[in-house]
């Protein structure tokens, strides 16, 4: 099963993509989704489309496993993100891929096994559970592997949308 991983935002949008076969990961690919701050918010939301569609024609990818949205005080901030989601979301369904969606405890849960784990940990369990020479940069990166690695892990999946 190939699965893309995204932590979605607007500056970056941080993906991974591991092939997962029998209990066994090996990443395909992992990588950001940049856009300059200077650029308008239309800009930016085409630049996340636009790569993040290639990425999926790129591989044959069987579902896309994407962090649910969590906001804490900047509002601005959030709603710039849940745009930014809502265009990952087309993405995929403009694709036929199935998507699906965790919480920030979920992955926490699904890859270091403990729900309050530090971000530190989740990066490190991330490199040795894909045997990765160092932690991918930016903690994005990490995030998206983290989510594709969850995903795999996690019994119950909550799918938003099916293909």
């Amino acid at each position: 099963m190939i699965v893309l991983g995204i932590d979605p935002g607007i500056a970056i949008v941080g993906y991974g993509l591991i092939d997962y076969d029998g209990n066994t990961f090996r990443t395909i690919s992992y990588g950001a989704i940049t856009t300059p701050a200077h650029a308008s918010l239309s800009t930016r939301l085409k630049t996340i489309y636009d790569d993040l569609t290639s990425i999926i024609t790129s591989y044959k990818i069987d579902c896309v496993a994407i962090e649910e949205l969590f906001f804490n005080k900047n509002v601005k901030t959030a709603l710039d993100v849940a745009q930014a989601r809502g265009v990952i979301v087309v993405a995929c369904m403009n694709n036929n891929i199935p998507l699906y969606e965790y919480t920030p405890l979920q992955v926490k849960q699904g890859v270091v096994g403990y729900g309050r784990a530090v971000k530190s940990q989740i990066q490190e369990m991330v490199k040795i559970m894909l045997n990765l020479p160092k932690v991918p940069k930016p903690d994005d990166v990490a995030d998206g592997l983290a989510i594709a690695i969850c995903h795999c892990n996690v019994g119950e999946k909550k799918e938003i949308f099916k293909a």
